[in-house]
């Protein structure tokens, strides 16, 4: 995010959304450093913050994005002067970069401090959504640029804007290549038990009804990685050739076999999947006791009365 600002949108007169957007104004009539302006401008926002909203590991979290970004754009500007004048290049790269930055700073559970905080006081204190808050937040600085630097550069710092947000939401979704399947089949215990077997994902039944003919199905629900696809493809056409298969992207996954939901270390997955009870499928054998566990058995049995 600081080389978005230090080498395309602050040389260019490109306003961002939020407290860093009023910095690049500020710059551009008395030349104050646009770090330190931001630097300043979230102090007291995030003594407030700290107090209200997170406690001493939000107030520690947000410190450091804030003091490393501050810093960043103010020594970075002597060294990494601006690469391009041409008004998409600078728009489309300043939007792709500091997307990219708050996305990461977001994936990391922290915040980037100024209207986030301001958006999240709201909400505590007259709960305004988050959303709605940063839009009009935004708007007053796009129309401060607007004011300033005319009609212009107001629409590319749109353009930017539009940039920065989609690259978040893609930095968000980096590495999640999930895909659920939903499968209505005439086979649910072989088809549940091949996936299993092959694929060692979980399978959750449902039941479902034709909505034409009334007729009761099984409704199958599978989550499987991307790559994993084409074998589960194979599975259910080679069991159940007639079977309606609905395969979609899932924008996250939490849970065993994917990311953890808790923040915790989670205990690793056993190494052999339990034992399911479906009807005329067996699977998972189970493992025969080790002599050990017959001599434990046998005392256990002699203490019974």
């Amino acid at each position: 995010a600081a080389i978005a600002v230090t080498v395309f949108l602050a040389p260019n007169q490109v306003v961002t959304g939020g407290i860093t957007g009023i910095a690049i104004v500020l710059n551009s009539f008395y030349q104050t450093p646009v770090g330190l302006v931001v630097l300043l401008c979230n102090i007291p926002l995030l003594l407030v913050g700290a107090r209200r909203l997170g406690g001493f590991a939000f107030g520690v979290r947000t410190l450091y994005v804030i003091v490393v970004q501050s810093f960043a754009i103010d020594l970075l500007r002597p060294i990494a002067p601006s690469i391009t004048a041409e008004p998409l290049l600078y728009s489309f790269y300043g939007g792709l970069l500091e997307g990219i930055g708050y996305g990461l700073i977001f994936r990391a559970r922290a915040t980037s401090g100024g209207v986030d905080i301001i958006a999240r006081l709201l909400e505590q204190r007259f709960g305004t959504p988050p959303g709605r808050s940063l839009l009009v937040m935004d708007a007053l600085v796009f129309s401060l640029a607007f004011v300033v630097y005319g009609p212009e550069k107001s629409l590319y710092a749109l353009l930017v804007a539009f940039v920065a947000t989609t690259a978040v939401d893609y930095t968000l979704a980096a590495g999640v290549r999930a895909r659920q399947a939903l499968i209505v089949t005439s086979q649910p215990e072989a088809v549940t038990g091949e996936i299993l077997r092959e694929l060692r994902r979980g399978v959750t039944l449902l039941e479902g009804y034709g909505g034409y003919t009334g007729a009761s199905r099984a409704v199958l629900l599978c989550v499987v990685s991307r790559s994993e696809v084409s074998t589960l493809k194979t599975i259910i056409g080679d069991l159940d050739p007639a079977a309606f298969i609905i395969i979609g992207e899932a924008s996250e996954v939490l849970g065993e076999g994917f990311r953890s939901v808790s923040t915790k270390q989670a205990p690793a997955p056993p190494t052999v999947p339990p034992t399911v009870s479906l009807p005329g499928v067996v699977l998972a054998s189970p493992q025969p006791p080790t002599t050990g566990d017959n001599h434990l058995l046998e005392e256990l049995l002699e203490r019974q009365p």
